[in-house]
């Protein structure tokens, strides 16, 4: 398979070439999709397993940090299984949406919200689309979030500027994104962990076909900085961003705030440049 080539179901998604630099692949939204598919069903026993649990943790920091007010509207962008989006329906908004690009993911989350008992369900609802080109009108959100999905969109600018385009002024960003640890045996262990001992496990418990556990190790080592993000954030329209590490730094969570007008960056204000004093 080249790069020019769209992955099927008898071929992975991603490949050692492919694995490079995944995220110069032309047809990267392809494959992000058809890993996801193959991998929906134990995505989130995956999920549970590989982070010992924290990941449920890390979801419910990023929660209360997006300070959820009664009657907000929430858009929690690339949900996968809604585990983000059901944490935010324990809030008192008004509105929650989960917003996906892969259908097997959105019909997973869709069951899980009728066969479960989530608070707040009624309120709760999915979408399937894409994080660059939100059905959403202009300055209709209170909150957006996005959980370990901003590195798998094609053009993360363009993600962020669609988010300061829906949110109202003021209204909140949040982002969690897996992240290279600042201690040296932190870095270590979970470069190890990541790059070697996950990918093994979390195949033979999925029987993933894809590449969709190598994939996740390339794409973090090649996203870009913390600082780059922060940067980015800027440029797209959000102030007072700041960053802070989780778990030893393993996870980084992002947040900023819409700006008023037109929402272009005009510097960077006073304590609003604290991603690389909080790394």
């Amino acid at each position: 398979m080249n790069a020019s080539t769209k992955p099927t179901t008898e071929e992975p998604a991603w490949t050692p070439q492919t694995l490079r630099d995944p995220h110069a692949e032309a047809d990267k939204p392809e494959r992000v999709r058809a890993m996801f598919s193959a991998i929906a069903r134990t995505y989130d026993l995956n999920n549970r397993l590989h982070s010992l649990w924290q990941d449920q943790r890390w979801r419910r920091v990023a929660v209360r940090t997006a300070g959820v007010n009664p009657g907000d509207v929430v858009a929690d962008i690339a949900c996968g299984t809604g585990d983000l989006t059901e944490a935010f329906a324990r809030t008192p908004a008004g509105k929650v949406m989960g917003l996906d690009f892969t259908r097997a993911m959105l019909d997973l989350a869709e069951h899980k919200l009728q066969t479960r008992r989530v608070p707040g369900r009624e309120r709760v609802s999915y979408h399937e689309a894409d994080a660059q080109a939100l059905p959403l009108d202009d300055q209709s959100v209170d909150v957006v979030s996005i959980a370990f999905g901003i590195r798998n969109v094609m053009d993360p600018g363009r993600a962020l500027r669609e988010f300061a385009r829906v949110l109202r002024p003021g209204g909140r960003v949040v982002v969690l994104e897996f992240d290279q640890p600042p201690l040296a045996p932190v870095r270590w262990f979970n470069n190890f962990y990541s790059g070697w001992v996950m990918p093994r496990t979390a195949t033979l418990i999925s029987r993933d076909r894809s590449g969709a556990y190598r994939y996740l190790p390339r794409s973090v080592g090649t996203f870009m900085s913390r600082d780059d993000f922060c940067g980015l954030l800027r440029q797209c329209g959000f102030a007072q961003v700041q960053s802070r590490g989780l778990s030893m730094g393993i996870v980084r969570l992002y947040q900023g705030l819409r700006q008023d007008g037109d929402g272009a960056y005009r510097g960077c204000a006073a304590g609003d440049c604290a991603c690389r004093a909080r790394a």
